[in-house]
């Protein structure tokens, strides 16, 4: 809850007053988070002999930071690749921070034009596309990569991140798709870049979210040589990824391993993290001082069951795991590990999730898509059929948290005191069912009102949880009288179809790309369609409210746009947010500075280990 507080309030200072957060001078700001660190020589303290094992619990999709939106390849491209802002790995609430910035960015006095200085002896890592030659980070760099998301054959899944945002921007993607050809030579007046380590960013709008939005992965620099050598036939490169971060991609094998590789060329950073925390002060006295990355070899499974996880953590296989909410209850008692646990020496670290689930519907869907009433009296009697209190206590043994709002807490938006005004009650479900004709056959199961039988399919991946879900819905409707079968698919295929508005139902989770409720609206803005909206959801009220919010920054009048926009939702029913996850990660007593992080999981940046211990 203190959390919570803080991370409101703080955001809320920043909206109120962006020009004034921001306008500090290149020196003052220096002095802020851990950037400020950084040497311009390479340190390279990584240790041959330390290697972390960790572990995602569904396959990546690959490394082109354009082409991947799912959060296992998100932590290998924060690894390789850089933005120009991040977060402070300790600061709570979240503090934004220069990564290869220089300093926080200028803003104008309107608040439209944004000058960015990047720090001069920044390289990429050595590569055969380089032809031999170190390769500066310039601001040419992170103008070329912005214009890669909206570059129409890319397809990229992040291009609603920039779209409509910059200056000129829509005029050269327009005639992309004219020419089938994006002209990236093409001068675009909201992406300028007057010399080699600044970049000019003129808006058509204030958007309050653009620097958190510079500190989201799919805004981070690629090399043009990188991807003119190994993209391939669509122009993305996903299987050679080159960055300026702390680590190369060494071993790949999809859906299975990846192996990082401590990268010869970072200029490292000295680690030297603050904190008014109580708890952190273990943390601080292990880790401040040391030259990072410590960690050489990073090797990662893909592990998707949680017994298999906790057994390999047991065994010293895996450095860290965290706790499904079939274990949980056996590993924490009273908010802390169990004592047989803590004799061991391991460590619990736990952190409430900016992130939200949500069960969906396709509004494309000829059978529960459309905007018309018996269409929406479908879905929503679906919605009144699932308790979400039993769900959590059934399914997910107690540990998440119910969510009655689609901006899950801890985020900039998010309103406690709102009330669903969609009820569990499977009578009145019944009823609404009754009422649109949909009747029930001798069998017990209801048709569409055109006679024709009615089935649900619900699209998952094979995982124990996601089974449980599925059976916990299918229970569910049954109650209703809907059929209701399963489609099992790989993780990379489902969220390929979802794209694609071709999954009838699923459930779906979204981690924050930035803490604001803007982050969370956007899946259900429709010209998202097939990039961020797996509802597929085309609604004009909401969509116009959508756009006035954005002009916004936070505060009151915001703040009714997002209820307004929450209740829309609810009257069209594309989907239901039914929890937000509390992450409790156990550690081996050999980690040194773990810390739960809201927005990365690259943990191997910031930590150590203890050979001793181990």
């Amino acid at each position: 809850m203190k959390f919570e507080m803080n991370l409101k309030s703080a955001w809320q200072s920043f909206k109120r007053n962006p020009v004034h957060q921001y306008k500090k001078t290149v020196l003052s700001s220096l002095l802020i988070g851990h950037l400020a660190c950084f040497t311009a020589q390479t340190i390279h303290a990584a240790d041959p002999g330390k290697t972390i094992h960790s572990y995602f619990i569904a396959s990546e999709t690959g490394f082109d930071p354009v082409a991947t939106s799912d959060v296992y390849s998100a932590v290998i491209n924060n690894s390789i690749f850089e933005t120009l802002y991040s977060y402070d790995y300790l600061a709570r609430p979240l503090k934004l921070v220069p990564e290869t910035a220089a300093a926080l960015p200028e803003i104008s006095a309107d608040g439209l034009t944004y000058t960015i200085k990047i720090k001069p002896g920044i390289y990429f890592s050595d590569d055969p596309a380089f032809n031999g030659k170190k390769r500066e980070l310039t601001s040419y760099d992170y103008a070329y990569s912005l214009k890669r998301l909206v570059d129409p054959a890319l397809r990229s899944p992040n291009s609603w991140l920039i779209e409509g945002k910059f200056i000129g921007l829509d005029k050269v993607v327009e005639q992309a798709r004219k020419t089938n050809a994006f002209d990236y030579k093409a001068p675009i007046a909201g992406i300028q870049t007057p010399d080699k380590y600044t970049l000019v960013l003129k808006m058509n709008e204030k958007d309050y979210n653009l620097p958190m939005i510079l500190a989201h992965g799919p805004t981070a620099a690629v090399a043009h040589e990188v991807i003119d050598k190994y993209k391939n036939a669509q122009g993305i490169a996903m299987g050679h990824p080159i960055g300026t971060g702390p680590y190369v991609l060494n071993k790949w094998v999809p859906s299975s391993r990846i192996i990082l590789k401590a990268s010869p060329s970072y200029r490292g950073f000295i680690w030297d993290y603050k904190s008014n925390d109580f708890n952190d002060r273990k943390i601080i006295a292990e880790m401040t001082g040391k030259k990072m990355p410590q960690i050489d070899t990073v090797d990662i499974q893909i592990i998707e069951e949680a017994q298999s996880q906790w057994l390999a953590f047991k065994q010293k296989q895996l450095d860290w795991v965290n706790l499904s909410a079939g274990i949980a209850g056996n590993v924490i008692e009273n908010g802390e590990l169990k004592p047989e646990y803590k004799k061991l020496g391991m460590t619990l670290s736990g952190q409430p999730g900016l992130s939200a689930y949500y069960a969906f519907w396709n509004l494309k869907d000829p059978v529960v898509g459309g905007l018309t009433t018996e269409k929406i009296a479908l879905r929503r009697a679906m919605a009144m059929a699932f308790s979400k209190e039993k769900y959590r206590n059934i399914v997910l043994k107690g540990i998440d948290t119910v969510l009655r709002f689609p901006i899950p807490p801890n985020v900039v938006g998010y309103d406690e005191s709102v009330k669903s005004s969609i009820p569990y009650s499977v009578r009145a479900a019944n009823l609404l069912l009754d009422q649109y004709n949909y009747k029930k056959g001798a069998d017990g199961y209801r048709t569409l009102p055109n006679g024709k039988p009615l089935t649900i399919t619900y699209s998952m991946t094979s995982s124990t949880a996601n089974v449980a879900t599925a059976e916990f819905w299918q229970r569910s409707l049954q109650e209703i009288g809907i059929r209701f079968k399963t489609k099992t698919m790989q993780f990379p295929d489902y969220l390929r179809a979802q794209k694609q508005c071709s999954v009838q139902m699923g459930t779906q989770g979204w981690v924050a790309d930035y803490p604001d409720g803007d982050n969370f609206l956007q899946l259900f803005y429709g010209p998202n369609i097939n990039s961020s909206n797996f509802n597929c959801a085309q609604i004009p009220e909401f969509d116009a409210l959508y756009r006035k919010s954005k002009t916004l920054s936070a505060g009151a009048e915001r703040q009714d746009l997002y209820l307004k926009m929450a209740r829309i939702l609810e009257r069209y029913t594309p989907s239901i947010s039914t929890t937000t996850p509390y992450t409790n990660t156990v550690v081996q007593p050999y980690i040194q500075g773990f810390k739960s992080h809201p927005m990365t999981s690259a943990y191997w940046i910031y930590i150590d280990t203890n050979a001793a211990k181990k």
